[in-house]
């Protein structure tokens, strides 16, 4: 007789990113597994947050009390409502010699968190695990988003309870609701810290880089007048005296879009290496609504040795 190794070929590896949707909307992506052999090979589809194995996984020190760099959690934040953030269609099934099969992922969070994730494995003959993909995806009650730097809030939710209803601004119904105009801005949604470190050789060297990535969330919940987002980031002024550079302090972006902005630090003549520049600006998103998100800019000198 001949051994036959049932070899497949999955058409994404490592990650599967969903991006960002408004909560309580949905978003699908999809993937293929081709199946190069001779043989039919049943398959089944299994996501780590429904494993029997989760229980015993909850009874771990909270994630969220672990130093960053020993974080080795997959499933991340899950729905209020007890029902899987994540699908996958069809969960089950056969991939004839010669064949492929599409699987569509759905993405369906029930509440805002930027660090919904999962993992996918996809299992032959009922033990053998032939590809394993991670899921992620983030939730906004407002259509926009900033990322960039380093987050300078707790990663993965706390133990609290919180209901869906606790937030008095979050959408309802699925619709999507703008606040009431303010006369005074916002309070800052959330703080980025961004570090700019200048690499020292001892003579000239390229300025150190950073950037922020901003983005407009799709939805067909708001009109086409409110399609653009504008944003802008004050105390450029500043910024500049300290050597920091944008590229772009303010600009638009329609909706499904992002833009990156990039960020420069070349150290001033008169720099004191004891006492680097830490500086904060406002960056504010003006669509349907208007956020803020403070930015810490922190410039230091590094030495090559």
């Amino acid at each position: 007789g001949h051994g036959v190794v049932p070899g497949t070929v999955c058409s994404v590896e490592g990650v599967l990113d969903m991006g960002y949707v408004l909560a309580r909307d949905k978003a699908t992506a999809t993937f293929q597994i081709q199946n190069p052999s001779c043989l039919t090979l049943p398959y089944s589809i299994e996501l780590d947050s429904l494993s029997p194995t989760r229980d015993r996984d909850r009874q771990r020190i909270p994630a969220f009390l672990t130093s960053s760099v020993h974080r080795t959690e997959i499933v991340g934040t899950q729905n209020y409502s007890g029902l899987s953030v994540f699908s996958i269609f069809p969960s089950e099934g056969q991939i004839e010699a010669g064949q492929s099969q599409e699987f569509v992922v759905t993405f369906s969070p029930d509440h805002e968190s930027l660090y919904y994730s999962d993992r996918l494995r996809v299992v032959l003959f009922g033990k053998q695990t032939a590809h394993e993909l991670q899921l992620k995806g983030s939730a906004r009650d407002r259509p926009m988003f900033v990322e960039g730097g380093v987050p300078l809030d707790v990663p993965v939710e706390s133990l609290a309870v919180t209901s869906p209803g606790a937030s008095q601004e979050a959408p309802q119904g699925g619709k999507f609701y703008s606040t009431p105009p303010r006369s005074e801005p916002p309070e800052p949604v959330r703080s980025l810290l961004l570090l700019l470190e200048h690499v020292d050789f001892g003579g000239p060297a390229e300025p150190a880089r950073a950037e922020l990535r901003l983005g407009a969330v799709a939805t067909p919940q708001l009109p086409p007048s409110k399609a653009a987002v504008g944003f802008r980031l004050d105390n450029v002024p500043a910024l500049e005296r300290a050597g920091i550079a944008l590229d772009a302090p303010a600009g638009a972006l329609e909706r499904g879009h992002e833009r990156r902005v990039r960020v420069s630090w070349a150290p001033p003549a008169a720099l004191q290496v004891s006492d680097p520049p830490l500086l904060t600006a406002l960056l504010t998103l003006k669509g349907d609504v208007t956020e803020c998100y403070r930015i810490l800019f922190m410039a230091r000198v590094v030495s090559a040795c």
